[in-house]
């Protein structure tokens, strides 16, 4: 049986690009109840492997929570994730992707409207670009491999949650890196944090 303590909390298994954002979120609204799980950014390049990590910590954690949300979009996965979810009574973030997610379906749809071929940044990814883009898809070993991956690509969108300088002027050497077109949106916290919101806090205690 859970203690009362437990049994007015949330768990939220997070995607790990997403962490910073949901620490923050949680802070800044004093939500005690909320405990938070983040699964590894590196799934982001293999998202096959998404709904069987989730799959893992719903069955590990779900006897210790009240209410469990995955804040993650599709991802990926091919309506996998929803499957795994729907087993389970689980919600997640909506959308296709997490730019969705920070951004808002209105706005991705208008980005992928004006240009389909567009590579998306976040700020996680800004920061982590070396190691999940260059080392994760090879291209430190292998530049010759850069126009196989992003051949189709021809701009580069920073979606960016805060307002850091320094990850502007990182995100605009990585669209050199890449040879795309720069542009850069401010998204902030607003989309994430309402979607969070509208479930968590019905279980606030």
């Amino acid at each position: 049986m859970l203690s009362p303590r437990m049994r007015s909390s949330v768990l939220l298994i997070a995607c790990g690009a997403l962490a910073r954002e949901i620490v923050e979120l949680k802070q800044l609204n004093n939500w005690t109840h909320l405990k938070i799980k983040c699964l590894p950014a590196e799934l982001h390049n293999r998202p096959e492997k998404i709904p069987a990590a989730v799959r893992a910590e719903i069955e590990d954690k779900h006897e210790q929570f009240e209410q469990i949300f995955v804040a993650y979009a599709d991802c990926g996965t091919g309506g996998m994730l929803d499957k795994v979810l729907a087993e389970y009574g689980v919600e997640r973030l909506s959308g296709a992707h997490c730019y969705e997610s920070f951004a808002g379906s209105v706005a991705i749809r208008g980005l992928v409207e004006a240009e389909a071929g567009t590579f998306y940044l976040t700020d996680f990814l800004t920061r982590h670009f070396d190691r999940l883009i260059k080392k994760g898809l090879g291209l430190d070993r292998h530049p010759e491999l850069l126009p196989l991956y992003f051949g189709n690509y021809t701009r580069l969108v920073y979606l960016s949650q805060t307002d850091t300088p320094d990850l502007v002027v990182l995100a605009k050497q990585h669209a050199r890196y890449l040879g795309l077109e720069y542009q850069h949106r401010h998204t902030g916290l607003g989309n994430v944090e309402r979607e969070i919101r509208e479930y968590v806090i019905q279980w606030q205690s």
